[in-house]
């Protein structure tokens, strides 16, 4: 019998909608999108995208750590960006955060994310070690 856990992560904004921050379920950890916000949900980065892909990391970090992962465990990525074009920028900080490890990713453009000013959106999924 398959189990779930819902987890809230000390640190992290407070959700604006019905969910939470990760569910482990199935052996995996299925991480929520995350945006550049610090805890009390403020805009983090400014205008500058690459500052705020190191904010969502960071944060994703907390999501995973809490969950018994790190970025060697994630198998998908999602990100999200309004502007396509800011890629070359964003993907120096994710081969940081990720070094050797390259989980499955899609990337895809949108018209924008529910924080006024955010650039960058990320999600994943990761597979929980034993």
């Amino acid at each position: 019998m398959s189990t779930r856990r819902e987890l809230r992560v000390a640190g992290q904004a407070e959700p604006i909608s019905h969910f939470t921050d990760a569910v482990e379920a199935g052996g995996f950890l299925f991480v929520s999108g995350i945006v550049p916000v610090d805890e009390r949900r403020l805009l983090v980065g400014g205008d500058d995208v690459v500052a705020q892909a190191r904010c969502v990391f960071e944060n994703m970090r907390a999501v995973l750590a809490a969950g018994g992962c790190t970025f060697a465990d994630v198998v998908k990525v999602t990100v999200y960006l309004t502007d396509v074009t800011d890629r070359p920028l964003v993907n120096p900080v994710r081969q940081e955060v990720f070094g050797d490890t390259r989980p499955a990713s899609t990337l895809v453009e949108i018209s924008a994310l529910v924080i006024p000013g955010a650039k960058v959106e990320v999600e994943c999924v990761a597979l929980i070690p034993k």
